[in-house]
């Protein structure tokens, strides 16, 4: 077992590793149908990445010696209140304005803000199991954060992808917002370890995906010129979410 640099190292590894996926976001010309699959992927990654984080928070709330069917009460407040503050915030940011849908560069931000709060919750994962020193249980908890952060580039691009905004530097910081969360995760973590505090960033995570799912879903079903062409993306859109969410699991499981 290495020492505290080598947390810092290894976090930073998993965290960035969403960088992967840029060369794919950053292509200069993607076809529509290829723009719809992408964005239907990525809906798919978001509700997998939901069952995923609330699994994650369950192993905690539902720890009643009793019943493994009974919540912790505090436990299940603290989940229920960040949820639901996240999410109002969110819609009280986008209806500042009637009728005034959020710009696809905030929209983005709002997905990597989301993705960022799971990654901190998977980071103090990391450090405090580095701190136990279980060596075993880290290999399968990095392996597992690597491979799935790679495919968290995505959603956070989705947004963007067709709008001409693709533009490096945006692109960057927003993959920072997704992924420095893990190292900062990953040190908190190694001092000291909350379940509460990964109840609430669990939370905090849901909100924030539940609600950016939503405009994407909304983009995603937008009828195409024709109702032949609205009939193929339909499809595009039907198989791609099956395939992001599958795609999700898999890399989970690995």
């Amino acid at each position: 077992m290495g020492g505290f640099p080598e947390l810092v190292a290894l976090s930073a590894v998993m965290g960035l590793s969403i960088f992967l996926s840029l060369p794919i976001v950053l292509a200069k010309s993607i076809a529509s149908r290829t723009i719809a699959l992408l964005n239907a992927v990525a809906i798919g990654i978001l509700i997998f990445l939901l069952a995923d984080v609330f699994s994650d928070a369950a192993t905690i709330i539902y720890t009643n010696p009793a019943s493994p069917y009974l919540a912790n009460s505090a436990y299940a407040l603290a989940f229920v209140l960040a949820v639901v503050f996240c999410y109002l915030i969110l819609f009280a940011i986008e209806h500042r304005t009637p009728g005034r849908a959020l710009p696809p560069r905030t929209m983005a931000l709002v997905v990597a803000a989301a993705i960022g709060f799971q990654n901190l919750t998977e980071g103090l994962v990391f450090g405090a199991t580095w701190a136990v020193g279980l060596t075993g249980l880290l290999t399968v908890i990095f392996v597992g954060f690597f491979l799935q952060n790679v495919t968290e580039g995505f959603p956070i691009a989705a947004p963007l992808l067709g709008k001409g905004e693709r533009a490096i530097g945006v692109l960057v910081g927003l993959f920072l917002v997704g992924g420095l969360p893990t190292i900062i995760g990953g040190v908190v973590g190694y001092y000291y370890n909350s379940d509460l505090l990964d109840v609430v960033f669990d939370a905090l995570a849901i909100g924030a995906i539940l609600y950016s799912i939503l405009p994407m879903l909304r983009v995603a079903f937008r009828p195409a010129d024709t109702p032949e062409a609205s009939y193929r993306k339909q499809q595009i859109i039907y198989a791609g979410i099956l395939v992001g969410f599958v795609l999700g699991f898999l890399v989970n499981a690995i």
